[in-house]
This record gives C-alpha cells, structure tokens and sequence, in this order.
C-alpha cells in the first residue's frame, strides 16, 4: 500500500497487477487468457466480414450483431494490450493519462455493448409481434440511428470520469487491482474527496446497464405474452427458438459481472488470484463466446461461412 503525499494526477503513475502469489509462472498462467483474446479478435472480424460481404445477411438481427461484433472487438483492443505487456514483458507501469484513456474506452464499449444488446432485444420483440412489418419498421436508416445513439449515449456518459478524475490527488504510485484500468479501482486509490466520482460513476451505470438489463427483461416479459397467446404449440417453439442466440449472450454478458461482484465482496482476499482471473474474464467471455453462440444457433451465419469456405477452395485449386 503507497502512502499519500498529495501528488497531482498528472505525476502519478499506476501499477498494474498480475496473479499474485503466481508471478514466477504467470506467463504460463497467461497463455489461455491469450488464446481466448486472440480467437475473440479473429472470430468477431469473421462475423463482421460474412456480415459486410454476404447480401443475404443484411437483415436488422444480423446488422446489431455486427454492431455487437464491432463492440466486442473496441473490448478487446482497449484490455489486450496491457495485458500482453504485463504477462509477457513484465510492465507494470502506467501512467495516468494513458490509464484513464484506457478506462474512457473499457466502459465506452461496455455500455455500447449494453445497448446493442437491448436493441437486439427490441428487434426480437418487433419480429414476433409484427412479423409482416418487420423489414418496414427497422428499416437501415433506423437501424443507423440507433447505432449512432447507442454510441453516444456511451461516450456522453463516460465522458465526465477521466475529467473528474483530473481533480483527485493520488499517491505517486498506485497499484491497481486488475491488469487493466476500471473508473471503480482509480476512484479508490485517491487520497482526496471523491463523492462527486463515486455519484457520477454510480448515475452512469444507472443510466446504461441498469437501464438496459431493466428494459431487456421487460422486452422478454412482452415476448412470452406474445408466444403464450400463440395457440400451435409449434409455433410457440419456433418463435421462441429465434430468442434463443440472444437470450444466451445476454446471460453471458451480465452473468460474469454478477460473478464477479459477489467474488469481490466475498472471497477476494482469500483468493486474490482467482478474483483477478474472474476480472479478466468478466472482459473476455462475452467476445469470445459471441461469434460460438451465433455461428451454432444461426443457420444463416453457417451457411455464410461454408460458402466462403468452398469459394477459398476453389480459388485455391
């Protein structure tokens, strides 16, 4: 623990932190952590590519999932790098300017990320209330503009942190408690008031996960009135089976922060490398398992990707 010595912002410089009690072997430790980014980065620039270049996928669904996928790939180029640079080259350092650019575009993306996914389940609630409709509904233009909200509802709402955070004194060292830079770890390490932090971090989570996790429940509330007042039974199932890619990466985008959280307040200190795994893949799981998700549930996805597959062989021979 560093003392505090009323060092400004601009001197301060940040420790980064590893999987403590594992330094002599983390880089073994890290080589998963690593191959997960890596499959992220390359499958979530492949749902992007069939997305771009496939007609067929030019649909509302498949248009958010490529927004998921942009967000995704935002996610893991704003944790990778010091990641790398932590496991592999054993740099700890980081100074403040550089950090706070770092937790700007972590919780940028969450909340873009946050938002495709309430989009996503709007468009789901929209196809099966008025399937004859849907196309005239969320036409492209539509579609553009709530993309464009969607990011600047994340950038508004993150705007503030890393000026506020300018004000706070902190000791000349601070050692963080993950390998990446949050806007909760900055705030606690400073040595002076910092209500006015804590209040806007907590209305901007208000206003972006709390918000989204509240209305995509009400959406899927809605959704199953719909499918309850279906009478075939067949019908039912296969209205409810196009939620089911969406209805698991919403899961696997909220259930590791629930995770983490109860980790956090239970058995971080018993554990601290654990809580530091759990920190990493509470920022990993989500681009990871996105494009699986979708490439098993959707048969366009899978259809799009054995086409390519056949023109490279073809190409090839």
């Amino acid at each position: 623990m560093f003392s505090c010595n009323n060092s400004t912002s601009a001197h301060t410089t940040f420790l980064l932190t590893g999987f403590p009690g594992l330094e002599a072997s983390q880089h073994w430790v890290s080589i998963p952590i690593n191959l997960v980014c890596v499959t992220s980065i390359v499958g979530n620039s492949i749902i992007l590519f069939l997305i771009r270049t496939d007609p067929a996928l030019h649909e509302p669904m498949y248009i958010f999932l490529s927004m998921l996928a942009a967000s995704d790939l935002g996610l893991c180029a704003s944790t990778f790098p010091t990641m790398v640079r932590l496991f592999w080259l054993g740099a700890r350092e980081l100074p403040f300017d550089l950090c706070a650019a770092q937790m700007f575009f972590i919780h940028a993306f969450t909340y873009v990320e946050s938002g495709v996914l309430l989009a996503m389940a709007f468009d789901r609630f929209i196809a099966i209330r008025d399937p004859l409709h849907y196309a005239t509904i969320l036409p492209h233009s539509a579609m553009a503009k709530v993309g464009a909200a969607i990011l600047a509802r994340a950038v508004l709402l993150n705007l503030p942190a890393p000026v506020l955070l300018r004000r706070l004194l902190f000791p000349q060292m601070s050692e963080l408690s993950h390998c990446y830079c949050l806007h909760c770890d900055l705030v606690g390490l400073a040595c002076s008031d910092t209500w006015v932090n804590s209040f806007v971090g907590l209305i901007s989570i208000l206003l972006s996960l709390g918000l989204d996790s509240s209305l995509i429940m009400l959406s899927y509330v809605l959704i199953l009135r719909i499918v309850l007042a279906i009478a075939a039974p067949g019908e039912r199932l296969k209205a409810l089976n196009t939620c089911v890619s969406h209805l698991c990466i919403v899961l696997i985008f909220y259930l590791p922060k629930l995770g983490l959280s109860v980790l956090h307040r239970v058995e971080k200190h018993s554990y601290p490398a654990l809580a530091v795994l759990m920190a990493n893949l509470h920022f990993l799981v989500p681009p990871f398992m996105n494009p699986i998700v979708y490439c098993i549930k959707s048969k366009q996805i899978r259809q799009g990707l054995l086409k390519r597959f056949q023109q490279k062989r073809v190409d090839v021979s």
